[in-house]
């Protein structure tokens, strides 16, 4: 992230790489507003013009510590911001303190413009209820596993589950409580969402 205006209008600005080829994804909060420059289009969008904004923690295989910012425009427009960049075929490098200053820059000029958008947190609620059902659900399969591998004396294998419900609970627990869904005001930016 750049801060730059010591001597002209205040700009703050933010870019990523979302894919290996391709330019990078650039974003600058301008006096004007939020203006944005993706794969060959570009456009400014008024801080009150921003609809809606979801924060999310989305790991993926190549990059575990990664985070997402996902704005709506009045006008039907949806940009997507990345907390990470793509370097090289086996490497994705996390942003996270240009990202959060970002995003907490963004969310103060929205409130300073009188915004009234749609502030969230974490996945949409029916997403995290499925989620949550699909856990449950494995649960009681992995139990019933390990209860039965226990009866006939398979210890191996009830230490083998064990140590993989440890493994996916300590894998899978972070995403589950930081994407719970909620709502949250521009003063009180969900800091678990942000790095």
């Amino acid at each position: 992230m750049q801060v730059s205006g010591a001597q002209g209008p205040s700009v703050t600005s933010y870019a990523y790489k979302a894919s290996l080829i391709g330019s990078a994804h650039r974003f600058e909060l301008t006096d004007a507003g939020l203006s944005w420059h993706i794969a060959g289009r570009s456009g400014l969008w008024r801080y009150d013009e921003i609809s809606a904004v979801r924060l999310s923690f989305r790991p993926v295989s190549m990059q575990q510590h990664r985070f997402r910012a996902d704005l709506s425009h009045t006008g039907g427009g949806r940009v997507r911001i990345l907390s990470t960049s793509w370097q090289t075929a086996a490497l994705m490098a996390p942003q996270d303190n240009g990202f959060r200053d970002f995003i907490i820059e963004l969310h103060a000029r929205m409130a300073q413009a009188g915004s009234r958008a749609e502030l969230t947190a974490g996945l949409g609620r029916k997403t995290y209820a499925a989620v949550l059902a699909f856990l449950a659900v494995l649960t009681v399969a992995m139990t019933g596993l390990l209860i039965r591998a226990l009866i006939i004396g398979e210890f191996a294998g009830a230490l083998f589950i064990i140590g993989f419900a440890a493994l996916f609970a300590w894998q899978v627990g972070g995403f589950v409580r930081r994407n719970q869904p909620h709502s949250y005001s521009f003063d009180h930016v969900p800091k678990a969402l942000l790095s």
